[in-house]
């Protein structure tokens, strides 16, 4: 299943947008918000997402068919990245740790940015590095298939 890439920068910014907010005010409350918009992209689909639906149904229809699509398994990963560290920083800020709060956050909002303005995924380009490191090539010889005594 592939996304339409414009609908993931426009999530981008509307998650900057909130996590900016979570960190001037500090808002743990504002922050699980934020972190249950990335468990339903994480768990449903970036379709189903409430960014995913407002972009779908409000924006997409204002911009014409799509140009560029990318398969929606990356930034699924993303969103699950989004999640753990929007949790860390909930728990921080409602258990009376803000610096972690403030820090878990800074880290979501820095991925969220650069996916906003500049389309790098950060959370895509760890799943792929994921992806390539667990599986197994067959390009790589063994020692049997060298001709090396086993």
């Amino acid at each position: 299943m592939t996304v339409d890439s414009r609908g993931l920068r426009f999530a981008a910014w509307l998650t900057t947008a909130a996590l900016v907010v979570v960190l001037v005010t500090g808002s743990g409350w504002l922050l699980l918000a934020q972190s249950l918009v990335f468990a339903l992209g994480a768990i449903f689909g970036l379709r189903r997402s409430p960014y995913g639906l407002l972009f779908r149904y409000v924006v997409a229809p204002r911009l014409g068919p799509p140009r560029e699509s990318e398969p929606e398994a990356p930034p699924r990963f993303a969103q699950l990245v989004g999640l753990l560290f929007g949790l860390a920083g909930t728990v921080g800020y409602l258990l009376g740790a803000p610096l972690l709060g403030a820090i878990a956050t800074s880290a979501a909002l820095a991925a969220a940015f650069l996916n906003a303005a500049f389309g790098f995924c950060l959370g895509c380009e760890i799943f792929l590095l994921l992806r390539r490191a667990t599986r197994r090539t067959s390009t790589v010889p063994t020692r049997k298939q060298e001709g090396a005594p086993a």
